[in-house]
């Protein structure tokens, strides 16, 4: 059934695409593992070590070894955002849809991403961020810090498998050179872009970045140990009669002929923090 609100009708089909385009818009949902979550929260198991083989002889024995686990629980936090529209440009139904489908899942990827990064406070106990990573510094050499990077990750266990960077470290990796003057991190200036960092796939999006002293440019880190969960999508609803209020500004949507309209989403995320590394300015 179409989700109808004022006269203004929005086809299912839409809200799926809101929330594929989120996922892509998203770093961190792009290279972690996703898992579906229930209302209340789930148990999750978080691989902490592998069970370790060993050589036998006939007849002897097999060794038993048993892997690390540590159980988390992850608990779904509603991500939100209201974005208004005037009634004459609503008038255009495929151009509202395109906007839609362009705006709100970029600020709700977005806004996951910089919590997840570090940017600001988690929105509960049960929902892990990267604030407190191992951090690598690009200030003095940027390759150094991303073999460091990769370094520390597999002594904690890992293997370095992405990095979910921001336009700022995009900038800083492009103007990596090598002793002869050469960019490090492309093939030639057409491309102008970093697909792969010492083999890992890397994924931009600008909540990476999170201002500070240093700032964080990006994360990289073994992503098989990362894991998000959704409970049911992105929720849509529009409304022409409600007040908004942001900041100091107050919009009275019946006064001004404009109507609202509000996705939000039930996101949980969970990672095991000690095989991720910082990339910082």
């Amino acid at each position: 059934m179409a989700i109808t609100r004022s006269s203004i009708t929005l086809p299912p089909d839409v809200a799926r695409e809101i929330m594929q385009k989120t996922q892509t818009e998203s770093a961190v949902m792009t290279l972690a593992q996703r898992i579906d979550l229930p209302g209340r929260g789930a148990s999750i198991n978080v691989i902490t070590s592998d069970p370790a083989a060993a050589w036998v002889g006939e007849g002897n024995a097999k060794p038993v070894a048993d892997p690390g686990l540590q159980t988390k629980v992850m608990t779904p936090y509603k991500l939100a955002v209201i974005v208004p529209f005037s009634e004459e440009f609503a008038r255009d139904a495929q151009t509202l849809y395109d906007a839609l489908i362009a705006r709100l899942p970029r600020a709700l990827g977005e806004k996951f991403d910089n919590t997840v990064a570090g940017g600001g406070t988690a929105p509960g106990s049960n929902f892990d961020t990267f604030a407190a990573a191992t951090a690598q510094s690009t200030a003095t050499d940027v390759y150094d810090a991303l073999v460091a990077a990769d370094t520390d990750i597999a002594a904690h266990g890992g293997i370095l498998n992405g990095f979910a960077i921001s336009p700022q470290a995009r900038g800083v990796l492009l103007g990596a050179k090598d002793g002869n003057e050469r960019p490090l991190f492309i093939n030639s200036v057409a491309e102008g872009a970093v697909p792969m960092i010492l083999g890992a796939p890397t994924v931009l999006s600008k909540g990476m970045y999170v201002s500070g002293t240093p700032a964080v440019l990006g994360i990289a880190g073994d992503w098989t140990q990362a894991m998000y969960g959704t409970v049911e999508g992105v929720r849509i609803d529009f409304s022409k009669d409600a007040t908004l209020v942001s900041g100091a500004t107050t919009i009275n949507l019946f006064q001004q002929n404009m109507l609202a309209v509000r996705a939000e989403i039930e996101i949980g995320f969970r990672a095991d923090v000690t095989v991720f590394n910082k990339i910082t300015a």
